[in-house]
């Protein structure tokens, strides 16, 4: 329907032309919107002075995860993880956002490479740290894992200096949130009659980590923010737009007057000017009238909104001496491993290039990328979920897909910190007690079974190991020249 408003019938009343009467509401009301525009700017900076408040007693850790060795677990196994972490949300009332400065606290998932060595890790408040440690070993009870300084500690905050330099973005979702990304069920394809095979997505980034020289560095941030399912709403907005539905909204007091208003339209008719029919309501949709490409939108939205979900941030830097800075193989290599997650027909990941990419455009280029930097860097050190674009939701799926442990199988590198081995029980016969009488029986058996005295056992004992020591030392030599740097988190 299109109205035509007839603005004749003000200059008749007020006895002004219509120009005149504009400059005077602006001239007596426009005060009003500067000051609703004040307010509005001044309730964020308050609650942001009483998160900072708040946030003055936190801490956190850092958990380095060292996997097994011949890891076969699918992503799966991290997407039951992440299940658990959502153990860690918690309501908040009105009073304790705005009187106390209370927020969601949040994981940040990482993986660091520093001249070539990986390390997998999480960066958990303390409180929750046996949370992450029960759902890492849930899953891998073979995993070694232990607390590492900061690596982020060891580089100049103030980049670019002489030294060094970076470059770095946040990735945000290509398409509303509802939509998801390919996910690691995706990379899995049929080499024979009932076999499948995985390929894991991983395998790109582990090679374009193992890649780096002595002074390059690439830090990968997945910061994760327990949620509510209030975000399932917008999946079904997005459904019944597919579907050509109206969303359904509850009338308010100014619906139903304009309501009233409506059933005397005739006493207000001369106000108006032409008005067309009404067009026909469109009717909406079901599944059998669905092309295939809408049917797939539908059927992904809802397979989304089925598992738990968490808003997160994704970012990247690639840290690097001046002299060894190689930046068009760190962000070709990134980029080519984030685009393997792209769904032509549903979401994507792309690089946000207006706020946070380390790149400038027109005038004053040098200056606007430097503030960009310095911004991207702290978000990166403090693992802000506020600094730059909004928190997308991914389900539990998506961030199985996009930080897992890689499998062996399917990823060959050779620098990435793993756990020594599967650490197997105690013999049952091994005394436990500080008695004279049960080492005599021990060494007593012992002697019997192998007709050797126990010196000659330690003897034994020491040659073979010395022998395992020498053939571990020879199958790493090629792959190893020297040894990890200082600051990797290491044990």
């Amino acid at each position: 329907m299109e109205i035509v408003f007839d603005f004749t019938i003000f200059e008749r009343f007020f006895d002004l032309p219509t120009n005149q009467l504009i400059w005077r509401f602006f001239a007596n009301f426009f005060w009003m919107v500067i000051a609703f525009a004040y307010l509005y700017g001044v309730r964020f900076l308050y609650l942001y002075w009483l998160r900072v408040k708040w946030s003055k007693g936190h801490k956190f850790v850092l958990l380095a995860i060292d996997i097994p060795r011949g890891n076969e677990q699918t992503p799966k196994a991290v997407e039951n993880m992440f299940t658990y972490f959502g153990g860690a949300h918690g309501s908040i009332s009105f009073f304790e956002k705005w009187f106390l400065g209370l927020y969601q606290k949040s994981f940040s998932f990482e993986i660091v490479s520093i001249n070539g060595y990986t390390q997998f890790i999480i960066r958990t408040p303390v409180e929750w740290r046996n949370l992450v440690e029960s759902a890492v070993y849930s899953q891998y009870p073979d995993a070694e894992i232990y607390e590492v300084d900061d690596y982020v500690n060891e580089v100049p905050h103030n980049v670019p200096d002489d030294e060094y330099d970076f470059w770095g973005v946040e990735f945000v979702q290509g398409a509303p949130a509802a939509y998801p990304i390919k996910c690691y069920q995706e990379f899995e394809h049929s080499i024979g009659p009932s076999e499948m095979q995985f390929k894991d997505p991983m395998a790109s980034l582990m090679d374009l980590c193992g890649s780096l020289k002595d002074g390059e560095q690439l830090w990968f941030q997945i910061v994760v923010i327990p949620t509510d399912f209030s975000w399932i709403k917008s999946s079904e907005k997005e459904i019944n737009k597919v579907l050509g539905r109206k969303p359904k909204v509850k009338e308010d007091f100014l619906d139903k007057g304009v309501k009233i208003l409506g059933d005397v339209s005739e006493m207000v008719y001369p106000l108006w000017g032409d008005i067309d029919d009404k067009p026909k309501e469109e009717k909406s949709k079901n599944m059998m009238d669905l092309t295939p490409g809408e049917k797939e939108k539908v059927e992904a939205i809802q397979r989304k909104a089925s598992k738990m979900g968490f808003e997160a941030k994704i970012r990247v830097i690639y840290m690097s001496k001046k002299e060894v800075m190689n930046k068009a193989k760190a962000v070709s290599g990134f980029v080519g491993f984030v685009k393997q997650f792209i769904s032509l027909n549903l979401n994507n990941l792309k690089p946000e290039m207006k706020r946070t990419a380390t790149k400038g455009a027109y005038f004053g280029i040098k200056r606007q990328v430097n503030r960009k930097k310095r911004m991207l860097l702290s978000a990166y050190i403090d693992r802000s979920d506020s600094i730059g674009p909004s928190p997308g939701v991914f389900n539990i799926e998506e961030l199985a897909t996009l930080w897992h442990f890689p499998i062996e199988g399917s990823v060959k590198s050779s620098m990435i910190q793993k756990a020594p081995g599967r650490k197997a029980d105690a013999p049952s016969y091994l005394p436990i007690a500080d008695d004279e009488e049960g080492s005599e029986d021990f060494i007593s058996m012992i002697e019997n079974d192998n007709n050797d005295s126990v010196e000659d056992l330690k003897k034994d004992l020491l040659e073979e190991k010395d022998n395992d020591l020498d053939e571990d030392i020879f199958e790493e030599k090629d792959k190893f020249q020297a040894g990890p740097p200082a600051n990797l988190p290491t044990i």
